[in-house]
């Protein structure tokens, strides 16, 4: 019996193409670069603060960018693994990491019912700039995750997107915060944190249409 060639079939295979395999390296790098350059854009817009820089700044100033680094480091590693998912994958490291940044905003908090007067007599003019430059730094990695993400197939999106968001903006304030010379718990555990906060509603909830396949 002859069989009767299936131009469909044909016209399927001349439309394929060769796709390069996602390397988790590659992905790591790319969000490397675009940390490297908002702290670059932080320096020339802002100008980075010397004094934390040079190791003479109040121990929280290390503590607060140290655990927005690496709860932003964690996620960033966890959201480029899901572009390339596969059986038994498990992203735990972004919840403790993140677990462990927030003794930065409690502490905060606890210092801040503490002090006399209470939060009534707190008063932080550069609080809300903070918050808004931390949110404007975190556009560099959020694109570059995001770009990262839609070249691959993560599989739960609301997931992914929501440690886009913590990713992005805990790595975006830890880079900001090398410019500010404010350095008491209070300013950087409430103003230097409150962007990851926005950061994981916002990539819940917004990013998830950009990355459906």
């Amino acid at each position: 019996m002859e069989r009767v060639p299936n131009p469909l079939v044909g016209q399927l295979a001349n439309d394929l193409a060769p796709v390069r395999t996602l390397k988790l390296r590659d992905g790591l790098a790319l969000a490397v670069l675009a940390l490297v350059g908002t702290v670059l854009l932080v320096q020339l817009v802002e100008g980075l603060w010397m004094t934390g820089v040079y190791g003479h700044a109040s121990p929280f100033f290390y503590i607060g960018n140290g655990l927005l680094l690496a709860s932003g480091a964690a996620a960033a590693v966890a959201v480029v693994s899901m572009a390339s998912p596969r059986v038994g994958n498990r992203y735990e490291g972004p919840k403790w990491a993140m677990a462990t940044a927030a003794v930065l905003p409690v502490a905060a908090l606890v210092t801040l019912l503490a002090q006399p007067g209470g939060p009534a007599a707190y008063h932080d003019e550069h609080g809300i700039y903070c918050l808004v430059a931390g949110l404007v730094c975190s556009l560099l990695v959020t694109g570059a995750l995001v770009h990262w993400l839609r070249r691959g197939a993560p599989v739960s999106i609301s997931t992914a997107g929501l440690l886009t968001g913590v990713a992005a903006t805990a790595l975006g304030s830890a880079a900001y915060g090398l410019s500010c010379p404010i350095d008491d718990v209070m300013h950087i555990g409430l103003w230097h944190a409150a962007p990851v906060l926005v950061g994981a509603i916002a990539g819940r909830f917004l990013l998830p249409p950009l990355l459906k396949w």
